[in-house]
């Protein structure tokens, strides 16, 4: 008896150890995959719903999308609180499926149902029949909804996923850290999904109807909530470590209480191990010199510690919890400078389409591309350069460098910023080419005539973007991931998310500026393309990109990378300076006893 309870015992460590590895993979990138191909389904071609089905103005439909995907990338960062602070990963990635798989529901039935949508316009009317306050209402719910299953979605999928390949059953790092691998093949998988919404799905919404065209993505989510609901059993399933804004604002109450009081010596800094177990199971976040008003929250003073021996939180933080708030304070310049790179790019899913429209979109004398396929381009060149980065020149570069990943995560940062700059004043050249070939066309008062100009003169600017995301996006994630605090993964990937809602209500804000101030001058952004300056708008975009290039240099120069504090199997404790790229070609290590 004593043996078999040995070997039930036994079996059942063996089965906890086996979870978690490459075989999740298949759940986690299926519902990201589906999840994808629902979101780009209907958002790549919203410009297209928007301004023909519902017949808004284009400055209009150009403002919604963009406080749309501003709203869905701000509600990761509530997201990626609740599953630090109490949810976790798992149910809340689970949740937010849900609520995303409602909003399409909503959103089908507005194209399906006649009285959730305006009557067709009348043949060579000009003025088209507004959707009722009722109809927009449906529509914002609908969004309302998307926005909320994103929240939980998006700040949880990556960071779980990088878990199961990173952490074994009880959270403790594997030997071997794929987690670089995981990223390319995650946004892999975004462009793959993107790829497969820009041409069928759109093709059906532009050929057959939008009540298909929307019903896919729909039926698709729900196809991603099963698939990932069902490797539940598979999981690395890590507890959350209590809410991590309580214990950023304790550090900073602890400091602020003490703000007179002096750091004699760093070494005497509180430390407790025992304390700081559940949210530091790959290593303590060792003292830096920066910040160093922060330190106060370490000092020990009169009144710091219970009877019972243990710290009053709100009075005395351990350096591992102030080194995160010190880890978040460091990586918010970075952060804030790549806003910009969603602002420069957000007029792809809008102006940049309606460009395609008035176009020569003809391939043959039967089809003619939809004008959202045009995002095409941006997917495919994203997925070869991903592909040729991973397999070609990470090796090239590393012989070089002598960096694992072949240059470090903000150096591909950089490298995609530059990119997008050079996109945007491609995209003011072909624009300026474009207005001139309707001018000589005798068109700049027919803006649903065709241009005589391939559409396909568009696909240099898409196609640079491709390559640009596929370095700055990558090199972001990446970044957030590496540098974050173990117990704020999620809400650090958050910040990615919450990068895009900040850029997206940027390019809101620049549109309705722009809109407004050159309403006297000849307005640059009008319904009709051909009269308006949307080269000059591009041309703006560049000049503020390459202020935020400066700017992002300068961050880069005076970051430091959070030093880290691991066990290992001799029971040593080693130092290791996380420098970005996960290796250790600049890591600075030693030993401690």
């Amino acid at each position: 008896m004593a043996e078999e309870g040995r070997s039930e015992e036994t079996d059942a460590v063996e089965r906890k150890k086996q979870k978690g590895g490459f075989r999740t993979m298949p759940f986690i990138l299926a519902n990201d995959f589906c999840d994808r191909l629902a979101n780009v389904g209907f958002s790549s071609n919203l410009i297209s719903y928007l301004t023909l089905q519902l017949h808004l103005p284009i400055v209009e439909a150009s403002n919604i999308i963009t406080n749309f995907n501003g709203t869905a990338n701000l509600t990761p960062l509530i997201g990626g609180l609740i599953a630090d602070s109490f949810a976790g990963r798992f149910w809340t990635i689970t949740s937010g499926s849900v609520f995303y798989q409602l909003g399409m529901v909503l959103l089908t039935l507005s194209a399906v149902v006649p009285s959730l949508s305006p009557p067709p316009c009348a043949k060579n009317a000009t003025d088209c029949q507004r959707p009722s306050s009722s109809q927009i209402a449906v529509l914002y719910l609908a969004l309302l909804c998307t926005s909320i299953g994103t929240g939980g979605t998006r700040p949880c999928i990556m960071a779980f996923g990088a878990d199961q390949l990173e952490l074994d059953a009880h959270g403790r790092p594997r030997d071997a850290k794929p987690k670089w691998s995981f990223f390319n093949i995650y946004f892999f998988g975004i462009e793959l999904a993107k790829l497969t919404a820009a041409t069928a799905v759109v093709y059906v919404q532009e050929n057959v109807g939008w009540g298909w065209g929307l019903g896919i993505p729909t039926i698709t989510m729900l196809a991603a909530v099963v698939a990932f609901v069902s490797g539940y059993s598979l999981y690395v399933r890590m507890p959350p470590g209590g809410s991590p804004l309580v214990r950023l604002a304790q550090v900073t109450t602890a400091a602020f209480s003490k703000r007179k009081a002096v750091v004699s010596d760093p070494s005497l800094l509180y430390q407790d191990k025992e304390l700081d177990a559940g949210i530091s199971t790959t290593g303590r976040l060792l003292h830096t010199d920066q910040l160093k008003f922060l330190d106060k929250a370490a000092i020990v003073t009169d009144g710091d510690m219970l009877p019972s021996g243990e710290p009053r939180l709100w009075r005395l933080s351990t350096v591992h919890r102030v080194e995160e708030l010190k880890s978040i304070m460091r990586m918010l310049p970075i952060w804030a400078a790549t806003i910009l790179l969603v602002t420069s790019g957000s007029h792809n899913s809008s102006f940049a389409i309606q460009q395609a429209r008035t176009m020569d979109r003809d391939i043959t004398p039967r089809f003619r591309i939809p004008p959202a396929s045009m995002l095409i381009f941006t997917n495919i060149t994203m997925l070869l350069t991903l592909t040729f980065y991973d397999r070609v020149l990470v090796r090239v570069l590393r012989r070089r460098t002598g960096h694992p990943t072949g240059i470090t995560h903000l150096q591909r940062t950089g490298v995609g910023m530059t990119l997008a700059m050079v996109a945007n004043a491609v995209a003011a050249v072909v624009e300026r080419r474009r207005r001139a070939v309707a001018a000589a066309s005798g068109l700049l008062d027919a803006p649903s005539a065709t241009v005589p100009m391939s559409v396909f003169w568009l696909v240099p600017q898409y196609a640079i973007h491709g390559v640009a995301e596929a370095f700055m996006d990558v090199g972001r994630m990446e970044f957030l991931y590496d540098q974050a605090p173990e117990s704020l993964r999620s809400t650090a990937a958050a910040l990615y998310w919450l990068t895009n809602s900040v850029g997206s209500y940027l390019g809101t804000l620049l549109v309705t500026v722009v809109h407004d101030k050159t309403r006297r001058s000849g307005q640059w952004l009008q319904d009709n393309l051909n009269r308006g300056k949307l080269d000059s708008y591009y041309w703006l975009v560049v000049a503020l990109q390459v202020l935020n290039l400066v700017y992002y240099f300068v961050c880069v120069k005076y970051y430091t990378f959070k030093p880290l504090e691991t066990t290992g199997d001799d029971k040593e404790v080693e130092l290791d300076l996380a420098n970005g790229n996960g290796g250790d070609g600049d890591a600075k290590k030693g030993v401690l006893r």
